[in-house]
């Protein structure tokens, strides 16, 4: 069932159940008005005939019958009996009687003072009437031929109404929900026309003030994020395909020259240590892929420990130093800063790779092949490191560029590498909740970067 007809059947039972309950309060409320008005109309009329026998005198019963019989306000079918204390009748109508009367139910009038009942088409009411001096038990009866006919009119105009709502109802509803559904439809066969060939593609958004409008600017926010991650993917795929394709090139290029003709030993070695570089440099751009890929998954399987961010970078400092002696790394901390400022919970090899490609680049690219290192308390929430050289200022139109991947400036042209380096630290500082930014000036350029201090709570 799709939701147009969902929608339709929804709005019926809504309707149904609405009009349901107007109608049979309308007729329940009518029906009880017409017993009401008739009961006291009949009462009324049985009051005035016990009046007229017990108070005047010169009326007897036989006259005061032929005075019913004649009388034009009298009810269709009356009825009017009037008995003494001894339940001895006083009167009647000359009419047919209607109910049985005895001693019974003349008492149980005296007892509930007025009764109410139904006798086949007749309303019957009995009631006690008290003069001056005595008490007259008074039995009335008549037919409401005039009220019934308009109930059942009535009735009969309630089923007729209701009927015709009903068929005006679910024509109105289903068109009701499809101009409703409307909107969505459009938006299905907009987002059936976008592919992966047209992400540019967007939906229109209407109003932009409806939930509908919200939902289509929702989704166009969505297809940029596809767009972008699109993009940078086949970008990804094209530089890794060159980076990984350039080194394999050379090294079967470099075996082919040699298996030409019969070479010394010594040519055989230097062919072997080219390749075995190409190899090594193969080997550290698909570990540096590797981890570029496990920090930047959506859902990367985290293995958090409590971690020291002064030990790291102490160990970090020596395995430099032992690579590139010449490398000066100085490493300043602030002396507000305490132990547990000092903690953050992260992937410690992650962090390991974060911390030593900024020291690595900044020994790298800076002139005196230095970097310093400070650690301040300046927010309490993180840990800030500020790794600062000062090597040739980085162009500002590059500053947004040098954290894509495989993206390499003006400046590292000069430096062995693939361009990975500086992707994969922002991948990791955002894996651990964190911040990175970069500023640069003729003077030095700082690399900061901040990781939530461990909370202790």
């Amino acid at each position: 069932m799709n939701i147009r007809t969902r929608l339709t059947l929804i709005f019926f039972c809504i309707v149904v159940i609405v009009l349901t309950g107007i109608t049979g309060s309308i007729y329940y409320l009518s029906k009880n008005y017409r017993e009401q008005d008739f009961s006291r109309r009949l009462k009324n009329r049985a009051i005035n005939t016990a009046k007229i026998l017990t108070e005047v005198k010169e009326v007897n019963a036989d006259l005061l019958k032929r005075m019913e019989r004649n009388n034009p306000a009298s009810l269709p079918n009356q009825y009017i009996a009037i008995y003494n204390h001894r339940n001895e009748e006083l009167y009647s109508s000359d009419t047919h009687v209607p109910i049985k009367i005895d001693s019974e139910l003349l008492n149980k009038i005296r007892v509930e003072q007025d009764l109410y009942m139904n006798s086949g088409s007749y309303e019957v009411i009995g009631f006690v009437f008290t003069d001056q001096l005595n008490h007259f038990t008074v039995v009335a009866a008549a037919t409401d031929v005039y009220g019934i006919d308009a109930l059942h009119n009535l009735g009969s105009i309630l089923i007729i109404t209701f009927a015709v709502s009903l068929v005006l109802v679910s024509i109105l509803g289903w068109v009701f929900a499809g101009r409703v559904l409307r909107p969505i439809s459009r938006i299905v066969s907009e987002v059936s026309s976008i592919t992966e060939m047209n992400l540019s593609l967007r939906l229109n958004e209407g109003n932009q003030r409806d939930e509908l409008s919200k939902l289509s600017q929702t989704f166009n926010s969505m297809l940029s994020r596809l767009q972008s991650a699109f993009i940078s993917q086949k970008n990804f795929i094209a530089n890794a395909s060159h980076e990984i394709k350039t080194p394999i090139t050379v090294m079967a290029g470099e075996i082919e020259v040699t298996l030409l003709h019969d070479r010394e030993k010594s040519y055989y070695v230097q062919i072997l240590r080219s390749v075995l570089g190409g190899l090594k440099s193969l080997n550290t751009l698909s570990t540096q892929l590797l981890l570029l890929a496990q920090s930047s998954a959506d859902e990367p399987q985290r293995n958090f420990s409590p971690t020291r961010i002064d030990d790291l970078l102490w160990e970090m400092k020596d395995a430099l130093l032992k690579a590139f002696p010449y490398y000066q790394i100085d490493i300043h901390f602030d002396l507000n800063l305490h132990d547990e400022a000092l903690t953050v919970e992260g992937d410690e090899l992650l962090m390991r790779v974060a911390l030593q490609n900024l020291m690595d680049n900044g020994c790298k690219y800076s002139t005196d092949h230095r970097v310093t290192i400070n650690l301040d308390s300046n927010d309490p929430r993180f840990v800030t490191l500020n790794f600062i050289n000062t090597g040739k200022p980085i162009d500002p139109a590059q500053l947004e560029k040098i954290f894509s991947p495989f993206y390499r400036g003006t400046m590292s042209k000069k430096e062995k590498g693939f361009g990975i380096g500086l992707s994969l630290v922002r991948s990791v500082v955002r894996l651990h909740r964190g911040d990175i930014g970069v500023s640069s000036t003729e003077k030095q350029t700082q690399f900061t970067i901040k990781f939530p201090v461990r909370s202790t709570s």
